[in-house]
C-alpha cells in the first residue's frame, strides 16, 4: 500500500465519511459524505465546495460539526481531487463550475424529499455557489460563503489582453508536472504560496491531490485549472449577481484571509439582501486551519436559524 492510500485510510477512519460518485453528463464527480445524525425523517442536506486546487478533505473539521442537522456531501470539483478532468480542449471557466453544480442538484438531490439544499462553499467554492443561488434562489435554502464574497472581477479594458494571455497559455500547453519523492515534499510545497497552510492542513488536503507516477507522486489535479480564464467578470456583473441573491446568506469573514485588506468590498456587502457576517479568527482556510471552532459554531448557528 502506498503512502496516499495509507494517508486516506488514516484520515478516512477517523473523519467518519464515505466516498461518493455523482455521475454527469461529460464526467463523473466525486466526493465525500458524511451521513447525518439527526432523528429527524428527512434530514437537510448541504454541499460544500471547495476552493481553487483544493479538494473535498477542505471541510473535514467543518463537516462532521453539521451531521447533526444534515446529510454533509463535499464534492470534488471537475478538475480536482478524484474527480473527471474536462475534455481536450475545454478550459474550466467560472460558470461551467456553476453548471456541473446545477446538475448535480438537479440529477441527485432534488428527489431527497427536501425540495432545497444548503449551500457552503469557500472561495472558488463560494464564487460558485453565489452564483448558482443567484441564478436557481428556488433550490437554495441559505447560503454560506467562507472568505468569499463574489468572483474576481477585472476592468473591461482587459476583456481583450486577457483572451490573448489564455490561449497563448493553451497553445503553449502546460509543460511536465514535477515529481516528488514522497507525498510529504508535495505537502511541503503546498505550504506556502498565496494561501499558505500548515503542515498539518497541507498533509491532509495533499494526498487526495496526488497520484503515483513511477517511483514519486504527481498532482492528480488538472494542470489547465492553472491556466488563465478567457473571460472574467466586470465588477458590473458580479455586483448584478450578488444583487441577484434572495437567499440567506452568510459571510465568513476571515480576520486574515484574503478578503480582509482589499478594498472595495463595500458595495458587494450591501447589495445581498439578506447577509450577515460572522468575523471568525483565522487565515484564508480559516475552517480548515488551526482553530476551526469559530467557524463551525457560526455557520452551524446559521444553518440551524428557521
Amino acid at each position: 500500500m502506498n503512502d496516499i492510500a495509507m494517508s486516506s485510510e488514516a484520515i478516512k477512519s477517523a473523519a467518519g465519511f464515505r466516498e461518493s460518485k455523482w455521475r454527469l453528463r461529460s464526467l463523473s464527480l466525486a466526493g465525500l459524505t458524511w451521513p447525518a445524525r439527526t432523528r429527524a425523517t428527512e434530514p437537510k442536506t448541504v454541499l460544500m465546495l471547495h476552493g481553487w486546487l483544493d479538494n473535498s478533505l477542505s471541510f473535514i473539521k467543518l463537516a462532521p460539526e453539521l451531521t447533526d442537522l444534515a446529510n454533509v456531501h463535499a464534492i470534488d470539483m471537475a478538475g480536482h481531487g478524484q474527480s473527471g478532468h474536462r475534455p481536450e480542449g475545454q478550459s474550466y471557466l467560472l460558470m461551467d463550475y456553476v453548471a456541473d453544480l446545477a446538475e448535480v442538484v438537479d440529477g441527485h438531490f432534488s428527489g431527497t424529499g427536501e425540495t432545497q439544499v444548503d449551500l457552503v462553499g469557500h472561495s472558488l467554492g463560494g464564487i460558485v455557489c453565489a452564483l448558482y443561488a443567484a441564478a436557481f434562489p428556488e433550490n437554495v435554502r441559505k447560503l454560506v460563503m467562507i472568505d468569499s464574497l463574489g468572483a474576481i472581477s477585472r476592468p473591461v479594458e482587459e476583456t481583450v489582453p486577457q483572451l490573448r494571455r489564455a490561449i497563448k497559455k493553451r497553445l503553449a500547453g502546460s509543460g511536465r508536472q514535477t515529481v516528488y519523492p514522497d507525498i510529504q515534499s508535495a505537502a511541503k510545497a503546498r505550504e506556502g504560496g498565496l494561501s499558505p497552510l500548515s503542515p498539518e492542513a497541507a498533509l491532509t488536503l495533499i494526498p487526495r491531490n496526488m497520484k503515483p507516477e513511477g517511483d514519486g507522486f504527481v498532482w492528480r489535479t488538472d494542470p489547465r485549472l492553472r491556466h488563465p480564464s478567457p473571460l472574467m467578470m466586470s465588477e458590473d456583473q458580479v455586483i448584478a449577481s450578488l444583487k441577484a441573491i434572495v437567499t440567506p446568506t452568510l459571510f465568513v469573514r476571515a480576520e486574515k484571509g484574503l478578503l480582509a485588506f482589499r478594498k472595495g468590498l463595500d458595495e458587494r456587502r450591501e447589495v445581498i439582501a439578506s447577509l450577515d457576517i460572522a468575523n471568525v479568527p483565522g487565515g484564508h482556510h480559516c475552517h480548515l486551519d488551526g482553530d476551526t471552532r469559530p467557524v463551525a459554531e457560526a455557520i452551524r448557528n446559521f444553518l440551524e436559524d428557521e
